[in-house]
Formats: structure tokens, sequence, C-alpha cells
């Protein structure tokens, strides 16, 4: 299973609404799996509800620019974050969460 959280630190709330795409890395390229938008605490927890968890290299790209538009940032300097990650046991959960602020973000493995 591999799931998000997204918390934003500019305001200390959670970061309902935010577009996240799910891809993984075939040969030299990358292949959707799934989409989704955070729920109101931040979380979404449906990417990998319907498709099989396979070992690989799979990638998160989460679309800050329109959430932090729709909240009166005109211009964000990050576009977009692109989180890559490996999967190599999928009996474990991935979590992967991301704090963001306008001009920056952090993100890890969560458990």
């Amino acid at each position: 299973m591999i799931t998000t959280h997204v918390l934003d630190t500019a305001t200390g709330e959670p970061a309902a609404g935010l577009t996240v795409i799910l891809e993984i890395r075939q040969s030299s390229e990358w292949s959707p799996v799934a989409r989704g938008a955070t729920d109101e605490n931040g979380q979404l927890l449906t990417l990998t509800e319907s498709w099989p968890l396979s070992p690989g290299t799979y990638r998160l790209t989460y679309d800050i620019a329109s959430y932090h538009r729709d909240r009166g940032v005109t211009v964000p300097f990050f576009p977009e974050v692109k989180i890559a990650f490996n999967v190599r046991d999928t009996d474990e959960r991935y979590h992967i969460p991301l704090l963001l602020s306008p001009f920056g973000y952090t993100t890890y493995r969560g458990a």
C-alpha cells in the first residue's frame, strides 16, 4: 500500500484538495498508476486500493502550484513536487508524508 499525507507548514493545516499522481517506472519511462486528491485531513489513502503493488521504483507528483494559487499565492516558486522511491517488499506500507510551504518542502518515509 502506498499512502501520503500533506501538511501546509505555512498555515499549520492539512493540505486538502491537493492533486497527487502515482506512477511506476518501466525501463526509462514513467507509467501512470493512479491519481487522487487529498482529503480534508490532507491524506490520500486510496492510490493503490485497486492496483496490485509490485516491486519497483514509484513516483508521486504533487500539483502544489494549483494548491498555492487557490490560496492566493499568485506565482508559486515550486510548481510541483516529485518524489521517487523504491518498493521492495509489497507486504509493507509505504507512507510518504510531505510538508510544504510556498518556498520549500520536506519529505521522509513515514510509519
